[in-house]
């Protein structure tokens, strides 16, 4: 099969992008045949078709310059550029099937009208067909104002960093792209969550078209701790929506060391934190390699989520169980599927430093109790997020998405 992806960047920025070329290799290796599409990027991998990408384009922030500004805000409605490299990509390599990841803004679902006689399937990793600026958050707080269309509401509140003309044009985005059906031609989308795809039903986001589809997590190369371990391990952005300050703070009440991997806008603000309410309990790494990542996790006794917004399918969940490690995580999104309570790990509520450090105490005095869940965690990914099983579910996808596009009604 060829297999076309498109993802606005073409190289390891963030989950997405780690998803989408972690499922190229591995489809490649099962025989398909797979090429990209995405925007020019200095930091893209090296891509057969790169001659046809658009240009790059930085917006965020806006380009501060009024022509910056118009050529951003234009890129985001419609694209030509985009929609001519889809074309010529699809004429040259002729896919059987394209599978969409994270177009918005830079690329546009303009390139879905080269589309309209090639299956297409998208897989959604936030909440942008819902939300126009993707989180369900105002300000750091969980808000679903927009659901069901009401996309001024993001106007009136100035959910984008407090600005009324980057708020305005996400709404205008929203509400044009929804009225006029940019995004018709997906056959199916494919949901990491169960509560992702609910919210997209809820906001009546082609309901018939949602399919839940977990993320995997490849074991057979990843070294299971072999021992009790110590302290809490937080790997991620840092920034607002992911809770580390409450972890912070946590940590300091439950008086456990605490390694954090990542970097992000609060990075300054959490060190400073940590120094005055946890001082020499914290240990800022950076951002380090996914092997030095695995590497902090085995080490330590607990991984933390103690994110404050609707998470996807966090895959920082499913690395720890990869490595035998339990997870104390928010009971909010999409998170309570992956942790079974005092199985693998434990829920407990958004913004509560002191449930949170109350638990991280508890596996802390309980190292052995806490390695037991960590193996129970590593047989959870085996059994229900292996690469196989994830591999059947796209391919069961790819032919649900032909069968559609040549007419046949979809299976449910």
């Amino acid at each position: 099969m060829r297999v076309l992806h498109v993802n606005k960047f073409l190289y390891r920025r963030g989950g997405a992008e780690s998803y989408m070329l972690d499922l190229a290799e591995f489809q490649q290796a099962a025989g398909h045949t797979v090429e990209f599409f995405a925007m020019d990027h200095p930091k893209n991998l090296p891509a057969r078709y790169e001659r046809y990408f658009p240009g790059n384009v930085e917006l965020e922030p806006m380009p501060s310059s009024l022509f910056g500004k118009a050529q951003g805000a234009g890129r985001l409605i419609f694209s030509p550029s985009a929609l001519l490299g889809m074309t010529r990509v699809v004429r040259d390599f002729k896919p059987d099937v394209v599978h969409l990841h994270n177009i918005y803004h830079q690329l546009s679902p303009s390139i879905l009208r080269a589309l309209a006689s090639v299956p297409t399937v998208m897989t959604l990793h936030d909440y942008k067909l819902a939300c126009p600026t993707y989180r369900f958050l105002d300000k750091g707080q969980i808000c679903e104002a927009c659901l069901g269309g009401n996309f001024r509401k993001a106007l009136v509140k100035r959910c984008n960093r407090g600005s009324l003309a980057a708020s305005g044009l996400n709404a205008l985005e929203m509400r044009l792209h929804t009225t006029f059906g940019a995004y018709e031609p997906v056959q199916l989308f494919l949901c990491p969550s169960r509560f992702l795809a609910g919210k997209m039903r809820e906001a009546g986001v082609f309901p018939d078209r949602m399919r839940h589809l977990p993320h995997f997590v490849e074991t057979s190369g990843v070294e299971l701790k072999s021992q009790p371990g110590g302290g809490v391990v937080f790997a991620g952005r840092l920034s607002h929506e992911k809770g580390v300050d409450v972890l912070i703070e946590a940590a300091a009440i439950a008086g456990v060391h605490l390694d954090i991997a990542g970097e992000g806008p609060e990075t300054e603000s959490l060190k400073r934190l940590a120094e005055r309410l946890a001082d020499g309990l914290v240990t800022f790494h950076g951002r380090i390699s996914p092997a030095e990542v695995k590497e902090l996790l085995r080490a330590g006794a607990v991984a933390a989520l103690p994110a404050r917004w609707y998470e996807n399918q966090p895959l920082s969940v499913l690395d720890a169980y990869a490595c035998g490690v339990p997870v104390v995580g928010s009971n909010l999104g999409g998170i309570p599927e992956l942790i079974e309570e005092r199985v693998d790990g434990y829920l407990v509520p958004p913004d509560d430093p002191a449930e949170l450090g109350s638990r991280l105490r508890a596996i802390a005095d309980s190292a052995g109790g806490a390695y037991e869940m960590g193996l129970r965690g590593r047989r959870k990914v085996e059994e229900q997020f292996s690469v196989e099983r994830h591999l059947a579910g796209i391919d069961s996808a790819y032919t649900e998405a032909a069968m559609g596009r040549a007419g046949v009604p979809a299976t449910g």
